[in-house]
């Protein structure tokens, strides 16, 4: 990874939160410098680290000036390289995902679908929603968003009405799948409250910035209503194709 490479990966959102770029699987991940803290929300994939810390020397940092860790979810792509600030960052995840990921579950965490790996580390704080984070500067809410998971979290921001959504919802309104632990039920519920906000950035794990924030909240709710709508439907036919066959 060459520094050019580097700085162009690296975009400035607002004064002091920067989005460091990833392609897939990798999830971005962002970094906020905090008037005492730094802090990434997500740190990627495990390959990744190299990258990271060379886009991190880009912003003046070494792996040791982070001080905070915020995972949205847990993912291979968006906590591989947790493990290598362990040592010097405190770690937070909501308290379902944090469970997960203390517990190697590689099942849900999907190491074990795409062979990936990660060094075991746990969760120093499991988050619930509501808990706030004050890095002086910005001001971070943890909302529990599940669907994607169980232990999804979105980070709002209401000072300057910014969302990180991690998995939940990207830009153009698009959701994710719904993986073990998540269901469509509780992502109806979860856009249902982020509808609620006012957001003027809205920051996704993957893909592009939403340029219609607000807008994409609703047309991520409205699919999900239809996904849950289709699911019904089918669901409802396989009944009365078993009822046909006498399966009981």
């Amino acid at each position: 990874m060459t520094d050019n490479i580097a700085v162009s990966m690296i975009v400035e959102l607002r004064p002091n939160i920067y989005m460091i770029k990833a392609e897939k699987p990798g999830s971005h991940v962002y970094l906020i410098k905090g008037n005492s803290k730094n802090v990434l929300i997500d740190t990627g994939m495990t390959a990744n680290f190299p990258y990271l810390k060379a886009c991190l020397h880009e912003l003046g940092l070494r792996p040791k000036d982070v001080h905070f860790i915020i995972l949205t979810h847990e993912h291979f792509d968006h906590i591989g390289t947790t493990s290598y600030f362990f040592d010097t960052a405190v770690v937070a995840a909501h308290r379902l995902a944090a469970n997960k990921i203390e517990l190697q579950d590689e099942f849900v965490t999907m190491t074990k679908y795409y062979n990936a790996s990660y060094k075991p580390f746990h969760a120093d704080i499991w988050l619930e929603d509501g808990t706030m984070i004050d890095l002086g500067n910005y001001k971070l809410r943890t909302i529990h968003t599940p669907g994607h998971t169980s232990g999804c979290i979105c980070l709002y921001e209401a000072n300057e009405k910014l969302l990180f959504t991690g998995d939940t919802v990207f830009g153009g309104g698009t959701l994710s799948g719904i993986a073990s632990s998540g269901n469509i039920s509780d992502y109806m519920n979860s856009l249902q409250r982020l509808s609620a906000l006012r957001i003027k950035g809205l920051y996704p794990g993957h893909g592009r910035p939403s340029e219609d924030p607000e807008g994409d909240i609703l047309r991520g709710l409205e699919y999900a209503r239809d996904l849950f709508e289709d699911t019904k439907i089918l669901f409802d036919t396989l009944a009365q194709k078993r009822g046909r066959q006498g399966v009981v």
